[in-house]
């Protein structure tokens, strides 16, 4: 069971719209944005398709909008991970924040997991609106267009007395209203421009360390020092720990054992030198 995975893998190549479809397609939703997944439960669903009966989906909140809700979502995935000996680390007060690149590399890391499970085939015989549906109820889903009861309640039955009409007639944003949604909305196009210059980096380093990970697996070099000590910094799937210090450690290693040798050719031309000498003034 592969539970880390080093971020060279191609899970972590894998787009947006990719992951996106991947998650409405198994589980019948409408998600839009990986930030929109940030609740843990769609991460608690995945598994419970995928293990099933593992899972306690009552425990779930699909509803949950504040950090103390999405935590306890979070609760539930890392004692699911326990149960089922995954090591990777949750990251949690990164993952509630909502930001793009964080859940998106979570949700790639899922989708590799998961279909190293199953091999990538749906599982036909798993209900997923079922599954979120507890006690007769279905819980809303954000992205999904089931109507809240309360809202059906309103439409089929307006209220009839005329100071409802006329807040009705009346509807409208107010001017500072407005203004702030026009604030709102120039952060939010800020946000999204924000989003796009960091995956146009974060592609842009990915490709350079695919380029030198292309380059160590040379033949004539892949053998080499160095570059074995830099494929094991490549290639750490530890996402606590850095691999510098063991392949720092590896490379002092090789060299000093290089050292040594150079220094032992040093020694045995000196006593060479020595030796010829000595004959020489024998000779004279």
């Amino acid at each position: 069971m592969a539970t880390n995975i080093g971020m060279m893998d191609s899970a972590y190549f894998v787009g947006r719209n990719e992951i996106l479809t991947w998650i409405n397609d198994r589980l019948h939703l409408n998600l839009s944005r990986v930030e929109e997944a940030a609740s843990g439960a769609v991460q608690c669903q995945m598994l419970d398709m995928t293990f099933p009966g593992v899972v306690p989906m009552h425990k779930v909140n699909f509803d949950a909008k504040n950090e103390y809700e999405m935590i306890q979502n979070y609760k539930v995935l890392q004692d699911v991970f326990n149960k089922l000996k995954i090591t990777k680390p949750l990251e949690i007060s990164r993952l509630v924040k909502g930001r793009p690149l964080d859940n998106l590399e979570f949700l790639q890391w899922l989708k590799r997991f998961c279909d190293s499970i199953n091999g990538g085939i749906m599982n036909e015989n798993y209900n997923p609106v079922e599954r979120r549906s507890r006690g007769g109820k279905e819980r809303s889903v954000k992205g999904s267009n089931k109507m809240p009861k309360s809202l059906q309640t309103n439409n089929n039955h307006p209220p009839p007395n005329s100071s409802s009409v006329g807040l009705t007639k009346a509807s409208g944003p107010k001017p500072a209203k407005a203004a702030e949604v026009q604030a709102l909305s120039k952060e939010l196009t800020d946000l999204k421009l924000s989003t796009d210059l960091l995956e146009k980096e974060r592609d842009f380093y990915f490709s350079k360390l695919r380029d030198v990970e292309l380059l160590c697996q040379t033949p004539e070099l892949e053998d080499l020092p160095i570059v074995v000590a830099v494929k094991k910094i490549l290639y750490a799937t530890d996402a606590n720990e850095s691999a510098l210090e063991d392949a720092q450690e590896y490379l002092n290693q090789s060299l000093g054992v290089e050292a040594e040798g150079n220094g032992e050719l040093e020694e045995e031309e000196e006593e060479k030198t020595q030796a010829e000498a000595v004959t020489n003034n024998n000779t004279e």
